[in-house]
């Protein structure tokens, strides 16, 4: 019989097990749960949106030129016709169902969610074709205060993974409408009079994105986006002090920023703040949290003028950065003497684990591998059933604890966990005890 050749992974996809001091899961998870901690003290409630809409969604918002929609996204026809798309991103799952769900009732809408998104592209370090992202939105709130609480809590998640060393907030804004096509207009002028210098990409994005030549990684045409003219000389006086009450407002909170003029958003619907934090510590993957406001992205959904404003962060990057979490380890492990005490066994632990105690108990094997296994997983006691008459007035258990010090609070939280009838337990002078221990003189 020919041998069954398992599939292989896909490429761009990651397999992730916790229980090990060197699981990137354990990192994984803990990001995630520090972020659902953080998003609760600024009262941001969990959303929850399709991993798949109709391709029109990622493509109004996306733009139908930009190298996501045209080079990345998954896209496929299903059974009915339909244009399917895997989500590449957050922002525009949510602002489709701001509209079609009705949820204007409730601006301002604060939101955050996380899972996995999709996206075809040369897997390198920290970048994953399935990757998973945090995410955090305010849809109709148009004021600089709701930039401010969406960048400290940003800070406040950063410090509290204990990664914020090294991380730079780097800030910019792209104006209003009036000030973003005037420095559109001149930016092109100043592209059109170089363009023999820049690079082929940079182009083909003179007219359909010129902002993006600004942030291009092409050394042929630093020279030009570095000489070309900031946004500064054609801001509003509105726009100005927009971004005047962001920044002070940031200073207030004591979260510390640095502007980079040359930080853009390509889209037309993006106004005013744009923001990263950035660091060196993740090579050319620098940026481990970025977004900025979009107020005009739902009106290109075809919803009504919405102003809103939102972060995302790779969870595998910030992941990367992260020091290795404490594993979880059982406070106890239950084995049976005997194999006619499994029932009994199994009665102990649940009621242990109803009462919040993280419990052990094997499937198979004595007495004696099961101690070996209850070593190996690094549980902080043994709890030995010994007894299982349900005619006496007691069982009687042997608890050996790992640490002397931490036995009596054990042995008393035991007793506490367990029904009324278990209320007696025997500790390190038990002989048969220390003997399956290996601990007999």
């Amino acid at each position: 019989m020919a041998k069954i050749e398992t599939p292989r992974p896909v490429r761009g996809t990651q397999d992730m097990l916790g229980g090990t001091t060197e699981a990137f899961q354990e990192r994984f998870a803990h990001v995630v749960a520090t972020f659902d901690r953080v998003r609760k003290l600024y009262g941001f409630q969990r959303v929850e949106v399709p991993v798949f809409e109709s391709t029109a969604v990622f493509a109004r918002s996306l733009g139908e030129s930009t190298d996501v929609v045209s080079k990345e996204m998954y896209t496929f026809e299903d059974r009915g016709g339909d244009s399917i798309t895997l989500r590449p991103e957050f922002t525009a799952g949510i602002s489709r169902a701001y509209i079609t769900e009705g949820w204007q009732q409730y601006a301002p809408l604060k939101v955050a969610t996380h899972g996995p998104l999709f996206r075809y592209e040369r897997p390198q370090k920290g970048r994953f074709r399935q990757f998973h992202q945090l995410d955090a939105e305010i849809i109709g709130a148009a004021e600089p205060g709701a930039d401010v609480e969406l960048l400290v809590m940003a800070d406040q998640l950063l410090k509290e993974l204990g990664i914020d060393d090294g991380v730079t907030l780097t800030l910019n804004t792209l104006g209003d409408a009036a000030s973003r096509d005037a420095w559109r207009a001149a930016l092109i002028a100043h592209f059109e009079a170089h363009r023999g210098e820049l690079s082929e990409d940079s182009v083909d994005r003179l007219q359909r994105n010129p902002l993006r030549i600004l942030d291009s990684k092409d050394p042929r045409d630093r020279p030009v986006a570095d000489s070309a003219p900031d946004i500064d000389a054609y801001l509003t006086d509105e726009a100005r002090n927009f971004f005047d009450k962001v920044t002070s407002g940031l200073d207030a909170a004591g979260v510390a920023w640095e502007r980079n003029a040359r930080l853009v958003r390509g889209l037309d619907y993006y106004r005013h703040t744009a923001f990263e934090f950035v660091t060196d510590r993740l090579g050319a993957q620098g940026t481990v949290l970025g977004g900025g406001r979009y107020d005009g992205l739902i009106e290109n959904l075809g919803g009504p003028a919405t102003p809103a404003v939102g972060w995302a962060a790779g969870i595998e990057r910030l992941a990367m950065l992260v020091d290795a979490p404490e594993i979880s380890v059982p406070d106890v492990t239950v084995v049976p003497e005997r194999s006619d005490l499994e029932e009994e066994a199994i009665r102990i632990a649940a009621a242990l684990r109803r009462n919040g105690q993280r419990i052990e108990i094997a499937f198979r094997g004595n007495a004696k591998r099961r101690i070996e296994l209850a070593k190996k997983s690094g549980s902080q006691a043994i709890l030995f059933v010994r007894d299982a008459n349900r005619n006496r007035d007691s069982l009687k258990l042997t608890h050996i604890s790992k640490d002397n010090d931490q036995a009596t609070q054990l042995l008393l939280l035991i007793l506490r966990s367990l029904p009324s009838e278990y209320s007696q337990l025997s500790g390190e002078d038990d002989l048969e005890a220390k003997k399956l221990l290996g601990h007999a003189d």
